[in-house]
């Protein structure tokens, strides 16, 4: 079975989905003989304009509930249409995992575009930040729609950097310019420092950057004070050492670690904070399904809890 690639466009009612869909199935340049099947999971006030479009190529399919989002009917939809590319317009109010789950085997989400209107940005990221935080996670691109001339970029820059430090961001203006994003945000810690010291206040900061970025910290002498775990499939030299995170409410705090080893048995219980200093090394581990930091212990001792036990960013 051949890959399918999905062009997923998220945002909330009105963020420019549409428009930029209609806009990009308008460019002959997308097109090379595929063929299209557009899922609209949102109905806005702006229609699609199929005549338009120059391709018929193309079949638009629309789920109103989010029920409706089965692999079977995504891949009775994709059958009809023939469908070589599937672009999807996602409803900002359902979850992404119910999509990731409903897809049939061989899609691949090859972009993420995610749209947010600049001038309600604000009050959905108060309101409803669990939705936001969603989607701003996976987002390739992020792009602010109907920036006033002059506004600040640093409030919408900070918000998406809070939660990825990957995602490209872009600002259309009301004049209709589009300016990218070139902010650029010094790390609170120096990561060529002979020992790299993570602060309380950090740490949430810095395991991010340490799993999306890791090889940059491969051979880093690094020290932190985190919380013991530990896991049947350890022996007396190996645990784990890391901060319950939250990211944005107490849902999904969740507790982020990493795998540590030991030249001797350090009688380590889970629950116990600890002062770790250790050598950091890029490499598979099991638990990670994969590559990751496997930190190799220099010192550890047992110490207080810090003053805020889940760490934020």
């Amino acid at each position: 079975m051949s890959n399918i690639p999905v062009y997923l466009f998220t945002g909330f009612l009105e963020s420019g989905k549409t428009k930029f869909i209609q806009e990009t199935l308008e460019d002959k340049r997308f097109h090379k003989n595929e063929r299209t099947l557009v899922l609209v999971c949102e109905e806005g006030v702006e229609e699609y304009e199929p005549s338009k479009i120059p391709t018929k190529n193309i079949m638009f399919e629309t789920i109103d509930e989010e029920s409706d989002l089965t692999e079977e009917r995504l891949a009775e939809a994709a059958k009809k249409a023939k469908a070589t590319r599937v672009l999807v317009e996602y409803n900002g109010m359902w979850q992404l995992q119910n999509l990731y789950d409903a897809m049939p085997e061989g899609w691949l989400i090859y972009q993420q575009m995610l749209f947010f209107d600049a001038s309600t940005f604000a009050s959905y990221n108060a309101n409803i930040r669990s939705l936001v935080v969603d989607k701003v996670q996976d987002a390739d691109m992020v792009v602010f729609n109907r920036v006033p001339l002059g506004a600040d970029q640093m409030p919408f820059h900070q918000a998406v950097r809070a939660l990825s430090r990957n995602a490209e961001i872009a600002y259309e203006y009301t004049n209709g310019k589009v300016i990218y994003d070139d902010i650029i945000d010094p790390l609170p810690f120096d990561i060529d420092a002979p020992v790299i010291e993570i602060k309380d206040n950090d740490y949430a900061l810095w395991y991010r950057d340490a799993t999306e970025d890791m090889m940059k910290y491969d051979g880093k002498t690094i020290k932190f004070k985190g919380l013991v775990a530990t896991n049947k499939g350890f022996d007396d030299k190996t645990f784990a050492a890391g901060r319950h995170i939250m990211t944005c409410c107490v849902e999904d705090i969740t507790y982020s670690g990493v795998i540590c080893n030991s030249e001797k048995p350090t009688g380590l219980k889970a629950g116990e904070w600890i002062m770790l200093t250790a050598k950091i090394s890029i490499e598979f581990h099991k638990l990670y399904k994969g590559k990751g930091p496997v930190l190799k212990v220099i010192s550890v001792s047992k110490t207080t809890p810090p003053e805020q036990p889940v760490a934020t960013f």
